[in-house]
């Protein structure tokens, strides 16, 4: 009996130990899944620093407010300034970088070419790969194809996302829709198509072609073009990647070529457009004195103000290719997002952009920047908010227009010379007549090599 009883005892004891130990379990696992709420959500700071240009602050620092409503406890503090990337370099090389960045690679400050040399970003894959904010589809599908494989955004050819996209540029020639269906023309599908409408410029007393003549960068949203057309990606990716041997071939010299006939060819070049800036170019096609013009989805709302000839409407052809079975061309940009690998607040950071793709947040962009981002069905979703002609430009886009992309990869270190710049610059000494292509051709290679010979 008294075994008995003394087992009992035991027992009992063995079970108050037990209950002791649950119930201090419990107590450690509340005090974890209460701290690990109050790291995700509360006295949490993270720092966005965005390019300040056409499309302004206002979309940033609204979605910023936003983000914080739907994350009590966190704070978004927005730097924007037009020379960002001069104001966070300094932060960068500390090591305390900004959370979040909104600075294409073209920034001139090169603070984001430099990250990409020194394979400074956070990997953004995962991000992708999960679930979007608003629905249950991995981010990745809302996207805009081929966007994420770009080199915009994965610029190592390692599979993995490095930078997110934003807003997206169309480029390519526009002209006079007026004009185009009065008159009864057909819009050019090829390279030869369109010089033959040289002698309907003449007759409707204007020229062929006019471009932004002290700005040549423009005509890249010719060229890459013309050059994917002529010899498909490889070509491309050979004059983009600076290989010497491109300018050699058959497709550098006939690309360029293009050129060359406008510069020869009577009535194709606009009189005086070397000397003119994209301004006043781009006032002179809208008032009636060249059929065409390169240009971007942005043309509209840059020249709102400007003065054109009666009843203009704007028109976008894209880029004509050099064979009739090919598609119409359009060359696209992405404006570039990423999180520094050194960032302070990398998951938090991931978690705003996931917020900043939700439709929500995309017809908000729409609203304050008129612009669409590189979703899938974007153009619809801020149709109210765009120009007939830019909703058209991207709606063509998502219909059957070949959208590629061409970017210039970064110079190595130690190269003292913008082959892009250079490509460019020579653009007048043909258009007047001073070089001929197999010149220019020669020119870059020379270029091309000193950039080989650094790598």
């Amino acid at each position: 009996m008294k075994s008995n009883l003394w087992k009992f005892f035991l027992l009992m004891a063995v079970l108050v130990l037990a209950l002791v130990g649950c119930s201090d379990d419990e107590e450690a696992g509340k005090d974890s899944a209460d701290s690990g709420k109050e790291s995700a959500g509360k006295n949490q700071v993270l720092e966005v620093a965005v390019f300040q240009g056409g499309y302004g602050d206002a979309f940033w620092k609204q979605l910023a407010e936003n983000f914080e409503k739907a994350n009590p406890g966190t704070t978004v503090n927005v730097t924007a300034n037009p020379d960002i990337g001069e104001l966070i370099r300094p932060k960068i090389i500390a090591g305390n970088p900004p959370d979040v960045v909104y600075l294409n690679q073209t920034d001139p400050s090169g603070v984001t070419q430099g990250l990409i040399k020194e394979q400074g970003f956070t990997d953004l894959t995962d991000l992708f790969d999960g679930n979007a904010y608003d629905e249950e589809v991995p981010l990745k599908d809302k996207i805009l194809p081929g966007v994420l494989e770009s080199v915009y955004m994965a610029p190592y050819d390692d599979g993995k996302i490095y930078m997110a996209p934003y807003n997206y540029n169309v480029m390519g020639l526009w002209y006079n829709k007026t004009l185009f269906d009065d008159k009864g023309i057909e819009t050019p599908k090829t390279w030869d198509e369109l010089f033959a409408l040289n002698s309907v410029a003449k007759e409707n007393d204007r020229a062929l072609f006019t471009y932004q003549g002290t700005v040549p960068g423009y005509l890249e949203e010719i060229l890459i073009p013309a050059v994917y057309s002529l010899g498909g990606q490889e070509a491309l990716d050979q004059m983009l990647n600076y290989d010497p041997e491109f300018w050699k071939t058959e497709t550098a010299l006939e690309a360029l070529g293009i050129f060359e006939k406008i510069a020869n060819e009577d009535n194709a070049l606009m009189n005086g457009t070397v000397a003119l800036d994209h301004t006043q170019s781009q006032t002179s096609f809208m008032q009636g004195k060249a059929m065409f013009i390169p240009n971007g989805n942005w043309f509209e709302g840059e020249m709102a103000e400007a003065p054109r000839e009666d009843e203009f409407e704007f028109g976008f052809l894209g880029v004509p290719s050099f064979t009739a079975d090919e598609p119409i061309l359009a060359l696209s940009s992405m404006e570039q997002m990423y999180i520094p690998k050194a960032a302070a607040n990398p998951e938090l950071a991931k978690e705003f952009l996931r917020f900043m793709y939700s439709e929500e947040s995309v017809k908000l962009n729409g609203e304050l920047t008129k612009a669409a981002m590189a979703v899938v069905g974007g153009s619809d979703i801020v149709a109210d908010y765009l120009s007939e002609s830019t909703y058209n430009v991207f709606k063509a886009v998502e219909s059957g227009m070949y959208s590629m992309s061409g970017n210039f990869a970064p110079v190595p270190s130690g190269v003292n010379v913008d082959p892009r710049e250079v490509l460019f610059d020579q653009a007048a000494s043909v258009m007047n007549k001073e070089m001929t292509v197999q010149e220019w051709a020669d020119k870059m290679y020379e270029v091309y090599q000193k950039v080989e010979d650094k790598k």
